[in-house]
C-alpha cells in the first residue's frame, strides 16, 4: 500500500473506533491516538521528502501511484507529493491534533461531534494527496459536506443561517468546478483526469478562456475571492472552536491551493487572460477584509475578516506569476493556517470563561488569566508582521515577490495591497489593549480560571510552530521553492 493512503486509513479507522466507543474517554483516547499517529506520519513524510531531495531526486512527484477506479470516465485514485502538497499536510496535522485538545469538553453528543469532524479531516488529507482531478473534487466535497452539521448542530449564535449560508455558497463554487474540471477533461480530448498527464496537453486558448474563470471561482469561493466572501464571517463566528481552526487553518487553504494546483497550472493561457480582473477583486478582499475587522466589535468576527484578508493575499500573490510571490503564497498560506487557528482556540477559550466575545464587555483578563492573555498577545503579533513570528516572513516574501512586476499596474495594486499591514496593526493593537489590559469592569470575571492543561499544550504546540516559521523558515522555504518552479515554469514560457 502506498504510504500516503495512510492518510485517509487513519482517519477511517479513528471513525471505526469512535464509532465502538461506549464512554468519552474511549472517545478522547481514539482522537489522540489517530491524530498523533497523523501528526507522526506527516512528520516522518517531511523529514523523508526532504532527505529524498537532498540525494538529487528530481522527480516533479514523489510517492506517486494510481489505481483504476471508474474506467469508463477513465477515473483513477492517483496519488502523489510535491513540496507544496508535504507542507499542506503537515500544516492539516498539526491543526487536527491540537484541534482535539482544543475540544476536549465539547458538549453535547462528543462522540457525534468527533465522528464528524474526522471526517472533514478526511476529505482535507485526501485533497492534498490525490492528483486525479476527480479524485480531488470527490474529497473536497467531503470537506464541505460535514460544515453544516458541525455548525448547525455544535455552532453558536446565528448557528443554523450561518451553516446554511456557507454550504449553499460553497456548493455554488462546487458547482463551477465541476463544470470546469469536466471542461479541461472534454476539451483537452484527454484519456485521464491525472494532472501530471494533463498538464503535458495543451488545452485549446478558447476552452482556457472559458474553463479557467469557473475553477479560478469554484476554488476562489473557498479561499475568501470577493464578493464570494460573506459566508466566511459568519460561518467563523458560528462555529464551535475547533471547526474554526480547521476551517480558517486548512479548509480554506484548499481554496488557494486549487487555484494554483488545477486553474494555474493547467490553464496558463487562461491565467494570463484572466489574471489582471482577478487580481482587481484579490486586492479589494485584502484592504476590505483588513478595513471590516477595524470596525468589528466580535472577536471571532474580527479573526474571520482578518481570515478574508489574509487569505486573499495568497489568491493576490498567486496572481502576481512571479517564482518569489508563489513561493510567499504557500508560505502565507501555512504562516495563516498555524496563527488564525492559535486566534481561534484562544477565542473559544476566553469565550468558554466569559460567556461573550464583544470587545466592550471585556477588560483586564492579563491579570484573570494571564497564560492565554499572553498567547493572544502572540498570535496578535504574528498576525500583524512582527519578526521573527511567521507573519513576517511570509507577507516579506509576497510583497517583495509582487513588487517584482514592473509595470505599473502591477506595482499600484502591490501599493494598494500593502496598506493591509497598517490596518492590521490598528485592529489588532486596539483589541489587544482593550481586552487584556485596564482594569475588569465584570466583577464576574475576576472569579475565572486560567487555562486547563490540554488548553495549554494546544496553545503551546501552536505558539512553537508560529515561531519556529519565523525563526528558521529557510528549510520550508526551500522546499516549496522546488516545488513552485515547475509550475510556475509551465506559467511564464
Amino acid at each position: 500500500m502506498n504510504i500516503l493512503s495512510l492518510f485517509v486509513l487513519i482517519p477511517l479507522l479513528m471513525l471505526l473506533g469512535l464509532w465502538i466507543s461506549r464512554s468519552v474517554n474511549q472517545v478522547r483516547g481514539v482522537m489522540v491516538c489517530g491524530s498523533s499517529a497523523l501528526l507522526l506520519l506527516a512528520a516522518w513524510l517531511t523529514y523523508t521528502y526532504v532527505t529524498v531531495r537532498q540525494g538529487g531526486n528530481t522527480q516533479e512527484m514523489l510517492f506517486t501511484d494510481s489505481i483504476s477506479w471508474y474506467a469508463p470516465l477513465n477515473i483513477c485514485y492517483s496519488v502523489g507529493v510535491d513540496g507544496i502538497s508535504v507542507v499542506m499536510l503537515l500544516l492539516s496535522a498539526i491543526i487536527v491534533f491540537t484541534g482535539t485538545f482544543a475540544s476536549w469538553k465539547i458538549q453535547p453528543m462528543t462522540k457525534e461531534y468527533f465522528l464528524w469532524f474526522t471526517l472533514l479531516s478526511i476529505g482535507v488529507f485526501g485533497f492534498f494527496i490525490s492528483t486525479d482531478l476527480f479524485t480531488m473534487f470527490m474529497f473536497y466535497e467531503v470537506a464541505l459536506i460535514p460544515m453544516y452539521l458541525l455548525i448547525g448542530v455544535w455552532g453558536s449564535g446565528k448557528k443554523e443561517y450561518a451553516a446554511m449560508k456557507l454550504t449553499l455558497m460553497l456548493m455554488g463554487g462546487s458547482a463551477f468546478l465541476l463544470m470546469g474540471i469536466l471542461g479541461i477533461y472534454y476539451g483537452s480530448g484527454a484519456t485521464t483526469m491525472n494532472l501530471l498527464e494533463l498538464v503535458k496537453l495543451h488545452i485549446p486558448t478558447e476552452m482556457q478562456r472559458i474553463f479557467f474563470p469557473m475553477i479560478f471561482v469554484g476554488f476562489g469561493v473557498l479561499g475568501a475571492l470577493f464578493p464570494f466572501h460573506t459566508w466566511s464571517p459568519d460561518g467563523h463566528a458560528s462555529a464551535p472552536t475547533a471547526v474554526s481552526m480547521l476551517h480558517a487553518g486548512v479548509l480554506m487553504k484548499l481554496g488557494g491551493y486549487g487555484c494554483f494546483r488545477i486553474a494555474m497550472y493547467l490553464m496558463p493561457e487562461g491565467a494570463a487572460i484572466w489574471g489582471d480582473f482577478f487580481l482587481v477583486l484579490t486586492t479589494i478582499s485584502v484592504v476590505y477584509g483588513a478595513f471590516s475587522a477595524v470596525v468589528q466589535t466580535d472577536l471571532k468576527y474580527i479573526n474571520a475578516y482578518s481570515s478574508v484578508s489574509h487569505c486573499g493575499l495568497v489568491l493576490f500573490a498567486l496572481l502576481m506569476m512571479t517564482r518569489v510571490s508563489c513561493a510567499g503564497a504557500i508560505l502565507q498560506m501555512l504562516s495563516h493556517g498555524l496563527m488564525t487557528a492559535l486566534f481561534f482556540a484562544l477565542i473559544g477559550m476566553i469565550y468558554g470563561r466569559t460567556h461573550t466575545r464583544d470587545v466592550r464587555q471585556l477588560n483586564g483578563l492579563m491579570k484573570i488569566m494571564p497564560f492565554l492573555a499572553v498567547g493572544y498577545v502572540i498570535a496578535g503579533l504574528a498576525n500583524l508582521g512582527l519578526p521573527g513570528l511567521s507573519g513576517f516572513v511570509a507577507e516579506m516574501t509576497v510583497f517583495v515577490g509582487s513588487f517584482q512586476n514592473a509595470d505599473l499596474f502591477h506595482r499600484v495594486c502591490t501599493i494598494v495591497a500593502t496598506m493591509s499591514i497598517v490596518i492590521t496593526a490598528v485592529y489588532i493593537l486596539r483589541v489587544v489593549g482593550k481586552i487584556l489590559y485596564g482594569t475588569c469592569k465584570n466583577p464576574e470575571h475576576l472569579k475565572l480560571t486560567d487555562a486547563t492543561w490540554d488548553e495549554r499544550f494546544a496553545v503551546i504546540c501552536l505558539v512553537v510552530c508560529v515561531a519556529g516559521l519565523g525563526l528558521a523558515p529557510y528549510w520550508v522555504s526551500n522546499v516549496i521553492s522546488e516545488s513552485v518552479e515547475p509550475i510556475i515554469s509551465q506559467i511564464i514560457p
